[in-house]
């Protein structure tokens, strides 16, 4: 590292103000900012003083992804070769999906990272950091089979227009790797809707699989009220069901809620209340039980589709989500009853989670509005008439 220290001091002028290469000052500043910790101190006003910058907090984030995306990569091996009947090793296994994931890492982060350099150079600003984290989620929150050019064209599109539009990082209103996956399902819905959209390097598809295996996720088959082929708790926690890359593993989900947690940088407040509120809509759905889609179990309905994979990665962006301590258990909580709700009534889009996430980051504002307001009013009335 000290001879790449040296390397990095050596080249630094070049592209200082007045340097042969200055144009590419926020680019170079940003590969040199991400490998060693930056000198920069605040100059005026109120700051923070702490041993940890935005780039050290996003690499602690993309690292709790890393158990998700170890786990996705074997499973979709796992996947294929029991889709075609194929016994193979676990290597096997993780190398046929580390191909067939690693390329869409790839074109996730060269996509995305193109757009926040062209910005950072046109505006003259440093290149955001909060990317790294983004296109860490986009792979895993999409089904393995999406073509590399539409995994390019949403996620262009979500740093462009959830992002750039805004502002850049920290002006963002709405999740940037949730928009990808909006625009993915409203623009191309058979990628993520189709019964054997899960499988990866058939060509041939239906004339290849063999009998009695299905590519349909649990919440398609709960979403046709074939509530009796959900894979058990137990299943569905560990993961090896067909489902998007990184969100079917309820294990390394937690795994890596756990370094978020012990780290600090995740927010216990939006996990807990983000689960509390799914088990609440839950348990008036079991109540009511109209349909076999409101009669399954809550904690089934946590461990379905990317449920617990947006409480611990999505619904805790702290740029997106409410600010307010108070505000993060409003927000968390109807994250959570409204994931739920959308699954419940509308069959033709199981998955609750992407939208109730995005409808709550346009909402989070207006509650730290009131529970601020409400605040001051408080804290108001505590002032005596003499005081006033």
């Amino acid at each position: 590292m000290k001879s790449l220290r040296k390397y990095l001091d050596k080249i630094k002028p070049n592209f200082q103000p007045g340097g042969k290469f200055q144009k590419f000052r926020s680019t170079f500043d940003a590969f040199e900012t991400f490998l060693f910790v930056p000198n920069h101190v605040t100059k005026k006003g109120s700051h923070i003083r702490d041993y940890i910058d935005l780039k050290r907090t996003m690499s602690i984030v993309v690292m709790a992804l890393m158990p998700a995306l170890l786990f996705g990569m074997w499973n979709v091996g796992y996947q294929h070769y029991l889709s075609v009947g194929q016994t193979v090793t676990f290597l096997e296994q993780f190398w046929f999906g580390f191909i067939a994931v690693f390329p869409i890492v790839v074109v996730a982060y060269v996509s995305g990272l193109s757009v926040e350099f062209i910005f950072a150079q046109i505006r003259g600003h440093e290149v955001n950091e909060g990317f790294l984290v983004s296109g860490m989620l986009i792979p895993l929150i999409m089904p393995v089979d999406t073509p590399l050019w539409m995994i390019a064209v949403a996620t262009i599109f979500a740093v462009i227009f959830g992002k750039e539009v805004f502002g850049g990082t920290g002006m963002n209103i709405f999740n940037p790797a949730l928009l990808a996956r909006a625009f993915v399902f409203f623009a191309y819905p058979a990628k993520i809707t189709g019964d054997f959209i899960w499988i990866e390097g058939l060509s041939d598809k239906s004339s290849k699989i063999v009998d009695g295996f299905s590519g349909a996720t649990p919440l398609s088959q709960a979403a046709n009220y074939a509530v009796d082929k959900i894979p058990s708790d137990l299943t569905l926690f560990l993961g090896n069901i067909p489902g998007s890359i990184g969100e079917t593993s309820k294990l390394a989900i937690l795994i890596g809620a756990a370094i978020l947690l012990l780290s600090g940088i995740g927010n216990w407040r939006i996990m807990l209340t983000t689960v509390l509120g799914g088990l609440f809509m839950s348990l008036i759905f079991n109540l009511v039980g109209a349909n076999p889609y409101m009669q399954i179990s809550p904690i089934t309905q946590l461990l379905m589709g990317g449920f617990l994979f947006g409480a611990v990665f999505m619904a805790t962006d702290p740029v997106t989500a409410a600010q307010t301590n108070t505000g993060k258990y409003i927000y968390g909580f109807l994250v959570g009853v409204i994931a739920i709700m959308v699954r419940v009534f509308n069959p033709a889009y199981p998955e609750g989670m992407m939208l109730s996430i995005l409808l709550m980051n346009a909402f989070a504002p207006l509650i730290d509005h009131y529970v601020v307001e409400a605040n001051i009013k408080r804290r108001l009335k505590r002032i005596s008439p003499i005081q006033k």
